[in-house]
């Protein structure tokens, strides 16, 4: 069992943020996420592991090749979406590092489930 851990939520990359402050002025389902995210994003904060941890052998090559991380994890969010990010330390801080969120459909292709 892995002990809580506080972490900074930060984003992996400016494309990401963008994509997560466009949903705030949205139609009603993306301002859903939108509040979701933010959910997950406070539960981060408090314990970067408190998501499900992927297995590294079945780390998408895409994320591997696009943000060079060695650990995924998986939270899972209302309605069958997954938000999807890695762990690093930064010398003293933890970071949880948001990669992308995803309905469920687009998940499992990601994963070739």
């Amino acid at each position: 069992m892995v002990l809580p851990m506080k972490s900074k939520v930060v984003f992996a990359d400016e494309t990401v943020k963008e994509a997560f402050d466009r949903l705030q002025d949205s139609r009603t389902e993306d301002q859903n996420l939108y509040r979701w995210l933010n959910r997950a994003f406070d539960d981060l904060s408090e314990n970067a592991f408190c998501g499900i941890q992927i297995p590294k052998k079945l780390i998408p090559k895409t994320y591997l090749k696009k943000y060079s991380i060695d650990n995924l994890w998986k939270y899972n969010l209302p309605n069958a979406w997954r938000l999807m990010y890695s762990v690093a330390r930064d010398e003293v801080i933890v970071i949880s590092i948001i990669l992308e969120w995803l309905p469920h459909k687009e998940y499992e292709r990601r994963f070739n489930y």
